[in-house]
């Protein structure tokens, strides 16, 4: 081997290495007050703004690339970023700088009769890798919160994104170093090969905590091969169920937003439900309104019937069409019995993700409630509000479907830890 060649560094090397600088960086970025921290990341939508043009035209070639390729609309567009959507991209982050800052937050605190005081305080992460597909305003949103909330963070998106995050990150990075904080406060994890995202998995002890959001295989990879810890985002196979004691006025308009509203996204519903004692007067009106949207129905052999009379693009439903997600203009559906199979139907297929109910029935609300395993559940309202900024978070980092430390839209305090502070004068134990 040549000279040269050996003073090439590998790829797991150059992994390593943007870890170990977040590393470094985390330590100046975690005790920063919070003017310093809000400071930067306005620098970094002002930023965004400026260099709008440098950003669209990076995103042109991916978008070009994905076209060419024979990528899935819905993929495309959630790859897309025009002026607008930068706009709004841009507009969360000055959001985030608006919210509390977490750090530094007692959760609790107390006097034990020994006199020693006790309090439990929110900290940083410190090191946080966030490992996705094709959304390049993820990469905008998880410095924005990483930032927030005291934590340096390595970005891995996908191949077909890379120009656009690579422009997003080098703006928001000479940002940073404006605001006098470290570019590698924020960082692209070099390569784009699977091997590359395998080394940032298994760099445990330089990476605190690893954050998947994609579609299942994704999420399965980073969850069965990584070593550092992981907090398992999920896929979103949303249901809507229409209740016997439904709103037709209500439920018509909420179930086609729920659908249509963005059709690429994890909270889109994937699956309807209908009561069959209201089926003869609501899915005539909701057939029809999904037809002028332009959806077709996937369903079951109660539900052909109601579709034929309304002349809706139909085809009969497969267990495919009842666990995927679309990603389009698609939507499976059935004529349920009751309120319970209702519920054994969303147990069955749900990725614990959203599900809703559209009913005027209080009591059929709290046990569709009670009954339902799902990280958000609706109650007369649309699977689309299932967002951190919806939620009032500012921006969000992921919506985490399993149970452990988050669940549901993560925000600033999901990429918190905590410490405990406990001050004596001069206390021994006995």
């Amino acid at each position: 081997m040549s000279t040269a060649a050996a003073d090439v560094p590998s790829e797991r090397d150059a992994v390593l290495d943007v870890a170990r600088r977040a590393r470094e960086a985390s330590t100046v970025l975690g005790p920063a007050n919070r003017s310093t921290k809000d400071a930067a990341i306005l620098a970094m939508a002002d930023a965004l703004d400026a260099r709008v043009d440098e950003v669209v035209a990076a995103n042109t070639g991916d978008v070009q690339r994905a076209v060419a390729s024979g990528t899935a609309e819905g993929l495309v567009d959630r790859l897309t970023l025009t002026p607008e959507r930068l706009t709004g991209i841009a507009d969360a982050l000055r959001d985030v700088a608006q919210l509390p800052d977490p750090v530094g937050e007692v959760i609790r605190g107390y006097t034990l009769p020994n006199g020693l005081e006790v309090r439990q305080v929110r900290v940083p992460m410190g090191v946080v890798g966030i490992i996705y597909e094709a959304r390049p305003n993820v990469t905008v949103d998880a410095a924005g919160l990483g930032l927030k909330s005291g934590n340096a963070v390595l970005l891995r998106g996908s191949s077909s994104a890379y120009d656009s995050n690579t422009a997003l990150v080098g703006i928001m990075q000479d940002a940073l170093a404006s605001s006098g904080l470290p570019r590698d406060c924020i960082q692209l994890v070099p390569g784009t090969t699977h091997e590359a995202a395998k080394h940032l998995m298994t760099a445990r002890g330089l990476v605190d905590v690893l954050i998947p959001r994609g579609g299942a295989g994704l999420i399965r990879s980073v969850v069965e091969e990584s070593t550092v810890p992981v907090i398992e985002t999920g896929v979103g196979n949303c249901h809507v169920y229409i209740d016997a004691a439904a709103d037709i006025s209500k439920a018509v308009p909420l179930l086609v937003n729920s659908k249509t509203q963005r059709t690429s996204v994890c909270n889109a519903a994937e699956t309807f439900l209908v009561h069959a004692d209201i089926a003869d007067t609501f899915l005539p009106v909701a057939l029809e309104a999904l037809k002028d949207a332009g959806v077709t129905v996937h369903g079951d052999a109660r539900m052909r019937a109601y579709a034929e009379a309304s002349d809706i693009t139909f085809a009969d439903a497969t267990d495919a069409d009842w666990s995927d997600e679309y990603y389009s203009l698609d939507i499976a559906a059935a004529v349920v019995d009751s309120l319970d199979a209702a519920v054994r139907h969303i147990r069955r297929w749900s990725t614990g993700h959203t599900e809703a109910i559209v009913t005027e029935n209080q009591s059929a609300a709290r046990a569709f409630v009670a009954q339902v395993d799902a990280a958000a559940v609706m109650v007369n309202a649309s699977t689309r509000f299932t967002d951190g900024a919806e939620f009032g978070f500012g921006a969000e980092i992921g919506i985490s479907t399993q149970k452990l430390h988050a669940r549901g839209p993560m925000g600033l305090t999901e990429l918190t830890s905590t410490k405990y502070v406990v001050t004596g004068d001069g206390h021994i134990r006995p």
